[in-house]
């Protein structure tokens, strides 16, 4: 059977430099840092106290009170997101066979915010007095299951959850279930929501997080200076279609997924390979997949976590994926600007990635100040430039050793 091609015909998000997708890209493209002193809770306990928060956010501006009130923070999120991906994709679904149309979106987390309310309800009052909404809000599949069911979308519905490459496997799995034939249009992403105490404790003592205090060099991925990432959260959705189901309506058509390789490390729970090898195996993957050759990706938006193992093993890998073109490309680092969105954050870089395309412009990796000679290659340093891309590439890796990289490529009819 042909293998179909599939295009993005919707796209939406909640950032913490944004609350839609067009508003967080041209914050992105503005370089405009979305770190902030946490405002969900009171900090003066813990050791970190800065967070990518999605700003002066009331899901009951989007959202029915009482639907809002049984869905989970991240739910929330994906669901806001995934009604602006459907309108901006101009889908009629009133006229739209809905059994072939499905959702595949992730989350890393799922209901931290609701586990931990319930936990303290549950010790103060008995477990049994817990809220009947708690497992269907705390599951990480319910951002999927309640993006079909609020649009009556009876295709495949499923959630992988791959820790930090989640999202992007959300939108792999999307493109390949379309290219393959078995659905015509998929809704497809991640959300998060993690800044909670129990959360970011969690990750304190990992020491995954940095404790740097100062918005300005916090999240500073492949600065020498980096000691740990920023959390972040929201979420990104896009809508993918069939070529032909997109053209026969008379969409407008953002883009095109033309790769995705997924590996893993099979090394770590938390680190990456320091050779980079997973990853490089897995760029290789998604230019095979897309029978890309190396030297027509002309950006990448790196994982970039600003983490010392990952941003190293991630210029490591890209040097051996792509030979002496990595030293032509470009590839920054939008978490600079968000934070680490875990489970959403390779759908943010996908949209940014489109987005990048359709302007034909670079987003900076911002407050970048000291060189690390093992983070050598063009980040777009501070400031964001026009240039010429042909094709982008959006990198996620996640604890466990996932891997996964997506290949778009500019939009010509």
């Amino acid at each position: 059977m042909d293998k179909r091609r599939v295009v993005i015909t919707g796209m939406g998000a909640l950032t913490p430099i944004g609350k839609t997708a067009e508003d967080s890209w041209q914050a992105a493209k503005a370089g405009t840092c979305g770190i902030d002193t946490i405002t969900q809770y009171d900090t003066s306990n813990q050791k970190v106290h800065l967070a990518g928060e999605v700003k002066d956010f009331n899901a009951e501006d989007y959202l029915e009170r009482r639907e809002a009130r049984r869905m989970d923070r991240f739910t929330q999120f994906a669901v806001i997101a995934a009604g602006e991906a459907l309108k901006n994709s101009g889908l009629d679904l009133e006229t739209e066979d809905r059994s072939n149309i499905g959702v595949v979106v992730s989350s890393g987390i799922g209901g931290i915010n609701t586990i931990q309310n319930e936990t303290i309800k549950g010790n103060e009052k008995g477990f049994d007095k817990v809220s009947p909404f708690f497992i269907p809000m705390v599951i990480a599949n319910m951002a999927a299951g309640q993006i079909a069911i609020k649009y009556g979308l009876q295709g495949m519905c499923t959630c992988p959850v791959s820790a930090c490459a989640g999202g992007s496997n959300a939108i792999g799995d999307a493109f390949r279930h379309i290219r393959d034939g078995y659905a015509d249009v998929m809704v497809c992403g991640g959300a998060e929501a993690a800044i909670t105490p129990l959360g970011m404790g969690g990750f304190t003592s990992l020491k995954a997080l940095t404790t740097c205090n100062d918005p300005a060099r916090a999240s500073i991925p492949f600065d020498a200076e980096r000691s740990g990432f920023v959390m972040g959260e929201g979420a990104g959705i896009l809508v993918l279609e069939s070529y032909e189901h997109a053209k026969a309506r008379g969409a407008k058509i953002l883009g095109e997924i033309v790769g995705y390789g997924s590996n893993c490390d099979a090394h770590h729970i938390t680190a990456p390979c320091p050779d980079g090898a997973g990853a490089t195996a897995c760029m290789r993957m998604a230019l095979a997949d897309g029978n890309v050759p190396a030297g027509e990706v002309d950006y990448i938006n790196a994982h970039g976590t600003s983490t010392s193992l990952n941003d190293s093993g991630e210029t490591m890998a890209v040097k051996n994926a792509f030979g002496d073109h990595a030293r032509e490309l470009m590839m920054s680092s939008t978490k600079s600007m968000t934070g680490h969105l875990l489970g959403a954050s390779g759908a943010v870089a996908a949209i940014f990635c489109v987005l990048a395309l359709r302007d034909q412009f670079a987003p900076p990796t911002i407050h970048y100040q000291v060189p690390d000679p093992a983070c050598d290659l063009d980040i777009v340093p501070n400031e964001g430039r026009s240039a010429a891309i042909r094709y982008a590439m959006a990198n996620a890796f996640g604890f466990g050793g996932h891997n996964a990289s997506l290949i778009f490529k500019r939009w010509e009819e």
